[in-house]
């Protein structure tokens, strides 16, 4: 429905329920109890008429998505996959994947990139203030990775890598660190790194002597990689796009 059909607008509990947030009794409740914000404010009358396409909506300090046109997705990127569209080589792309279901949505992109050889999460979307905030350094989004990598890490490394690790483009901070694991030769470790040069996590590891022979992000943010199996994709849930909202501010 269109504030163009409701020129005065839409009742405030009434685009909640739209929304999937609660039933509409039970978002008259949440309205009451003060904890919805509409364009930054809080409101707590009934009779309150908000432009759906327009308002910025929170509730319990959530954004609340209003666009059925919206989509955010989550896409378990196979080894081997480029992070683009399309290929003019004819090599596998993340745009394949969308082929059949999500092709006639209009403009989904990937958000950020995993290089070819790197497995696991990659957010996609159409919804380009939250796709751009989310690639932006000054938010700080938090990314976990699983990593294999050659030798037996020593313990102080964790501690080194979160003071600051210097490489020939600056000093890069972990923000987590963790041994999962070590047998022949090899350690299993899960870092948390808010940093999104290139191949970062790659470069840091090799540098320290302990490259990598197996990448996946499992995780953006609170949004989890988890059981999702390589080449399928998910429509995250409302908790999860509200958390990245919380993210990047927005």
């Amino acid at each position: 429905m269109t504030s163009d059909q409701h020129p005065d607008g839409v009742r405030l509990q009434k685009v909640l329920s739209q929304a999937g947030i609660a039933s509409r009794r039970a978002a008259e409740d949440l309205i009451v109890e003060g904890r919805v914000e509409v364009d930054g404010q809080i409101v707590t009358e009934l009779g309150r008429r908000v432009d759906p396409v327009e308002a910025v909506i929170h509730v319990d300090g959530t954004r609340v998505n209003l666009r059925d046109d919206l989509v955010y997705l989550a896409f378990n990127k196979p080894k081997g996959v480029h992070s683009t569209m399309s290929d003019d080589r004819g090599r596998p792309c993340v745009g394949d994947y969308l082929r059949g279901r999500w092709e006639e949505t209009p403009g989904v992109v990937h958000v950020g990139r995993l290089d070819e050889n790197t497995e696991g999460l990659l957010l996609l979307t159409n919804d380009g203030d939250l796709g751009h905030r989310l690639m932006h350094p000054s938010y700080n989004v938090l990314k976990t990775y699983f990593a294999e990598v050659e030798g037996l890490v020593p313990r102080g490394l964790g501690k080194e890598l979160r003071a600051g690790w210097e490489l020939p483009d600056g000093i890069v901070k972990v923000d987590q660190f963790r041994v999962k694991d070590m047998h022949s030769g090899r350690s299993m470790i899960e870092l948390v790194i808010h940093e999104g040069k290139k191949h970062i996590v790659r470069r840091l590891m090799a540098s320290t002597g302990h490259p990598v022979r197996k990448l996946v992000r499992t995780a953006v943010g609170d949004v989890q990689l988890g059981a999702q199996r390589p080449g399928t994709i998910r429509r995250l849930n409302r908790g999860e796009v509200g958390s990245l909202y919380r993210n990047v501010e927005l």
